[in-house]
């Protein structure tokens, strides 16, 4: 008998009507019917739900910055711009993307590593804030603006000498492509307010996908205290810090949520005893996955249900192409399941043990492996839940000429 291998937790706010997967108050085949198979479906209830709770949570003068690379989808995007108050994006096409969804171009910052000179004079020329990531970048915005005529709202981003633990990708602490190492940050905010341009203050981003509140919490102090020490340095307030982000979600099995009401206890004391410095900064954190990752399900169809050895594979007509961390190929060493589910067969009891394939002629498109699930026939249709974030975009959709799929917001 094969062994029996666990799937993640299956976020709240998904709910069984008449023995089927309800999304946004609509059945799965419904949705299907409408839209067609693959289909990314977005919960417009569960991110206006978890926005508020985590405002409920933190200190009421902290702004919440959506990270769009986490999903653009259009219709998605813009509804974000409704909810937040900063937009953070990460390449000229992002920036094109959110000035288009309502984004106020004062409230978006621009990070990177890689910008290249048209898309500094593309962001100076909407004032957009540039966060800089090297002394070399800052030598190219500023001469930029010179032969522009322009002044350029621009931070320093910064590498921090130290690392979110636990955090599932470490964007800070050790030798990194990001952001500027502690000790030239100093030199290159001289060189921005030699030139008369616009400091905004710091970008500190020291990692990602974190369930421990523990360690949200040391990273946010200590970024706080590295952020008064530079400004120190430099003689200057700044009048904004991004503290990054941090905040995960559960994919796996054993994962738990993360605590944000033990973190926004904490963040509000550590604000309320800010260093004289930075007493009148503005402090912003920075959330892609978090904000919308569990508010998105992956609906696939199956098309053939097969037996190999023994063992019983479900083949949709979906895959890795559109869900690349669902099959274990983006950025995880071990491969586990995400939460997934027979959404046509929802809360009913599991019968057997199945691998959910996608349709591409390589092993690696792997959905489910080894699951319980209820028995599923062709037709049926596959849940594969935290699929808001992540998973469209940062999925190779052209792969075999399968092309995306498509992506609705509802509710």
């Amino acid at each position: 008998m094969s062994k029996v291998k666990p799937i993640g937790p299956i976020p709240a706010g998904y709910e069984s009507r008449d023995g089927e997967l309800s999304i946004g108050g609509t059945p799965a085949r419904a949705l299907v019917a409408e839209h067609g198979s693959p289909l990314f479906v977005y919960d417009r209830g569960l991110l206006h739900s978890r926005i508020q709770a985590l405002r409920a949570a933190m200190p009421p003068q902290l702004h919440i910055h959506y990270a769009m690379k986490a999903n653009p989808f259009a219709p998605l995007l813009a509804e974000m711009v409704s909810l937040v108050d900063g937009i953070d994006i990460a390449s000229g096409g992002e920036l094109v993307m959110a000035l288009q969804a309502g984004a106020d171009a004062e409230q978006i910052s621009f990070a990177g590593p890689g910008k290249r000179d048209e898309e500094l004079l593309s962001a100076m020329q909407v004032g957009v804030t540039i966060n800089i990531e090297s002394p070399n970048e800052c030598e190219r915005a500023l001469a930029i603006a010179a032969s522009e005529g322009l002044q350029p709202h621009l931070a320093a981003r910064v590498n921090p000498d130290f690392d979110l633990k636990g955090s599932g990708m470490k964007m800070g602490g050790g030798a990194k492509q990001f952001g500027m190492d502690v000790d030239l940050v100093a030199a290159s905010v001289q060189k921005i307010l030699d030139a008369g341009a616009h400091w905004r203050g710091f970008h500190i981003f020291a990692g990602s996908q974190a369930l421990k509140a523990e360690a949200i919490i040391e990273t946010q102090a200590q970024t706080i205290a590295l952020a008064a020490r530079l400004a120190e340095q430099i003689g200057h307030r700044p009048e904004h810090v991004n503290l990054g982000g941090g905040f995960g979600i559960p994919y796996f099995p054993g994962d738990k949520p993360v605590d944000i009401g033990q973190v926004g206890t904490a963040l509000k004391q550590q604000l309320s005893a800010l260093p004289e410095i930075l007493s009148e900064t503005q402090f912003a954190v920075e959330l892609g996955r978090y904000l919308v990752g569990e508010a998105g399900v992956y609906l696939t169809r199956i098309i053939d249900r097969k037996t190999s050895q023994g063992e019983t594979f479900l083949v949709t007509d979906g895959g890795l192409h559109h869900q690349l961390a669902a099959s274990g190929n983006f950025g995880t060493v071990i491969r586990r399941n995400y939460p997934a589910a027979i959404a046509t067969r929802y809360g009913m009891p599991s019968q057997e043990i199945v691998s959910i394939v996608g349709c591409l002629c390589t092993p690696l498109d792997l959905l489910s492996d080894h699951v319980e699930m209820p028995k599923a026939e062709v037709g049926d249709i596959v849940a594969i839940f935290c699929a808001g974030a992540y998973g469209a975009t940062a999925s190779p959709a052209n792969f075999l000429g399968q092309g995306p799929a498509k992506e609705i917001l509802i509710g």
